[in-house]
Order: structure tokens, then C-alpha cells, then sequence
């Protein structure tokens, strides 16, 4: 964490000060006139790039500074920005700064402010996409009928396309500024052995953890709204965090996620017969293990202590009792399950229409599951079971 720090401050800004002579409106300095302190920071760097003025950046002399340096210190201070970029995303600054950029700093603005969590959203979402409109092909049998067809069949050339497109899905992309910048101070010598001791403590693990944080945090906020200060805290994390606390942090952004893509992924392995001999099929399956196992098991990995035995026995007994103390009014999601489980949902009380809508519509996508797994569904086999289908399971739950 502080290696991708260090290269966004330093060759980053460097580059984007000059030639594009735009820097990241998050962090505008002690130029701007004290009339645009009265505002949020993001937006006083919003307006004074609007009204002509940009925001400069000079090296003078580089210094260690307080950092969040436990998980949950980090995954606090990603939930934090992400919300904060969410609602940049749906201010009207943002809509101004988009008609008024030439393409190269429209560019820069994107890669600087939302464009960044916005990506970290679609390639989640991608995956959703990805997997459940496999396991609709499966369930519906089109795909037992598409692997008939042998022109169909013959892809060999898109397999060798995809192979090296999922190596870079996987982020290695995400780390070249992180080894130009090592390169550039201290050699690529020395740049190939950090990312190579970086991988050895599970860097990756790490980054497609917080992946998640940063698409949860972001894509809620772009339906609902309401972005918070979290309070991160950065002393110097030595201590075990308890399970109840990792459970209240991450259930919503990562475990109930992690353990719907396993499902995916298990529910395809069972009924799928598509790419299983190709080294397609393998290159994908194994990224999004690899993405559900860092989601599920990082919080415990990356915990003091995490594995001693004592520990989880106290855990066990610390959580058993959070989960049976009863919540009301006054009571904090830190006592009690009813008030974490309150705190959670609290922002659909006061999201608008459309929010609710989307996430209804997002929920529709357990539906496959039971027309799948229930129902069998022929849809190639030229029949009519889908509307049948679609019938009688909207009676079974309205029943």
C-alpha cells in the first residue's frame, strides 16, 4: 500500500501537473483561496479548475507520513473514498469538468478521480455477468446446442485471444506505475525483486481484496447515496481483531458476495461442459477462485494472530454472544446483531425510487438459480417450459 502511494504522488502527479497540467482535483493544496476551504476539498478543487486556475505540484523533499497500516485501518479508509467518489460521480461538478475537458485531460481526470472506482465496479460486475450468463446457458441447455454446432465449436484462435486478456484481468496492469516509479529511483533490478517479494506476501491477495471494498462502497453510494466519514484510525495495528468484527466490516462487501460467486462457480462446474478441456476454461475458473478465496479468507490471513487456536475460541464465544444480545433503541451494532443488521439496511429507508427499483431488479438474478436448478429449462430443444417456468415460480413465491 505504501509502494502504490508513493508512485501516485510522485511520477503520477509529476505527469499530470506537466505536460497535462491537470492534478487530482482530491487534493488540491494551499493555492486556492480560502473562500474554497468553506467547501469540501473535492469540490474546491472542482471549482477552481472550473474557473481556469489549476493546481501545481513541486518536489521538494520526500518524508514518511502516518499511514493506515492494519486491514481494517485500509479497507476503512478505501470505504471512505469510495463513497466520496461515488457522489462526485453524481455531482454536477463532475458533469461541467466532463463538457468543458479536452480528450488528453479528460483522460487524466478519469484515471485520477472516478474513473478508477468506476472500473473497479464494471470488473465486478463483469464477473456477475460473466458467470451467471454462463450458468443460464447451462441450465437452459443453448449450450449443449451451441458446442453441436462445429463452426462454433472451432475456436481455438478466440481461446489463444482471451488466454492473455485473463493474465492482465487479473490487475498486473494495476502495478507497471508501481514498477516504473521503484525503476526509475532505485533501478529494475531492484524493482523486479520488490514485486517479486511483494507477491511472496501475498500482495495480490491483498489488492483483490480491497477490489471489492472499492466496488461495494462505490456502487452503493451511485444508488443510494449517502457517503459517511469513517474514522480509520493510524496507530500501529499489533492486536487480533475479533471475527464479530471482521464479520460487521466485510459480511455485506465481501463474504455474502465471495460465497455467491463460489456457488456460481460450483452450480457451473457441476452442470457445465463447455470449455472444461481448453485452457480457457481454466484461466478463468482459476481467476475467480482465486478472486472468491481472497474475499472470503484475506480478513483472517492478514489478521495478528488469525490462525492460533485460543484465539478462535474466544472469537467463537465473543461472536455466539453479539449474536444473541437483543437490539432496540440505544443499543450499538458493536452489542448487537439486530442493531448491525438495522445499520446495514438503514439506507434503504431513505433511498429514492430509482434506487429501490435497481435493486430490485438486481436481486431478480437468484431467479436463475431456480429455473436452473429446479425447472431444468429446454430452451433449446425449441419448447415452451421458459414462460412455464417464469409462471410458476412468481406463484410459488407469491404463495
Amino acid at each position: 500500500m505504501s509502494n502504490q502511494e508513493t508512485s501516485f504522488v510522485t511520477i503520477s502527479q509529476r505527469f499530470l501537473a506537466s505536460p497535462l497540467r491537470y492534478t487530482s482535483a482530491t487534493n488540491p493544496t494551499n493555492s486556492v483561496s480560502l473562500i474554497f476551504w468553506l467547501i469540501p476539498q473535492e469540490v474546491s478543487g472542482f471549482n477552481s479548475t472550473l474557473r481556469g486556475g489549476y493546481i501545481t505540484h513541486h518536489d521538494y523533499i520526500q518524508v514518511g507520513k502516518g499511514r493506515d497500516v492494519g486491514m481494517n485501518q485500509i479497507s476503512s479508509f478505501e470505504a471512505k473514498v469510495a463513497n466520496g467518489n461515488g457522489e462526485q460521480t453524481l455531482s454536477r461538478d463532475v458533469y461541467r469538468l466532463g463538457c468543458r475537458f479536452d480528450f488528453f485531460r479528460m483522460l487524466s481526470f478519469y484515471f485520477t478521480t472516478v474513473g478508477f472506482y468506476f472500473n473497479s465496479m464494471v470488473t465486478v460486475l463483469t464477473v456477475y455477468l460473466f458467470l451467471y450468463g454462463r450458468l443460464y446457458l447451462v441450465m437452459s441447455g443453448m449450450e449443449k446446442e451451441i458446442l453441436e454446432k462445429s463452426i462454433i465449436n472451432q475456436n481455438k484462435s478466440l481461446e489463444a485471444a482471451l488466454i492473455p486478456q485473463s493474465l492482465f484481468q487479473v490487475g498486473l496492469l494495476l502495478v507497471l506505475p508501481m514498477l516504473m516509479e521503484i525503476s526509475l529511483e532505485k533501478g529494475f533490478r531492484t524493482a523486479l525483486a520488490d514485486f517479486i517479494i511483494m507477491q511472496l506476501q501475498l500482495a495480490s491477495v491483498f489488492f483483490t481484496f480491497q477490489l471489492g471494498t472499492k466496488a461495494h462502497y462505490f456502487g452503493r453510494t451511485i444508488l443510494h447515496g449517502g457517503s459517511k466519514y469513517r474514522a480509520t484510525g493510524r496507530g500501529f495495528v499489533v492486536f487480533h481483531a475479533k471475527f464479530a468484527d471482521n464479520y460487521r466490516l466485510y459480511s455485506r462487501s465481501h463474504f455474502v458476495k465471495g460465497f455467491e460467486l463460489g456457488i456460481l462457480l460450483v452450480v457451473y462446474e457441476v452442470y457445465g461442459v463447455s470449455y472444461r478441456r481448453s485452457s480457457l476454461y481454466l484461466f478463468i475458473t482459476c481467476s475467480i477462485w482465486f478472486l472468491v478465496g481472497s474475499w472470503l479468507f484475506a480478513p483472517f490471513v492478514f489478521n495478528p494472530s488469525g490462525f492460533d487456536w485460543q484465539k478462535t475460541v474466544d472469537d467463537w464465544a465473543d461472536w455466539k454472544r453479539w449474536m444473541g444480545f437483543r437490539g432496540g433503541i440505544g443499543i450499538q451494532p458493536e452489542k448487537s446483531w439486530e442493531s448491525w443488521w438495522e445499520r446495514e439496511h438503514e439506507h434503504l429507508k431513505y433511498t429514492n425510487i430509482r434506487g429501490r427499483v435497481l435493486e430490485i431488479i438486481l436481486a431478480l438474478r437468484f431467479f436463475v438459480y431456480q429455473y436452473g436448478i429446479v425447472y431444468h429449462l429446454d430452451i433449446a430443444h425449441h419448447s415452451l417450459r421458459t414462460l412455464l417456468g417464469c409462471y410458476r415460480s412468481s406463484f410459488l413465491i407469491v404463495k
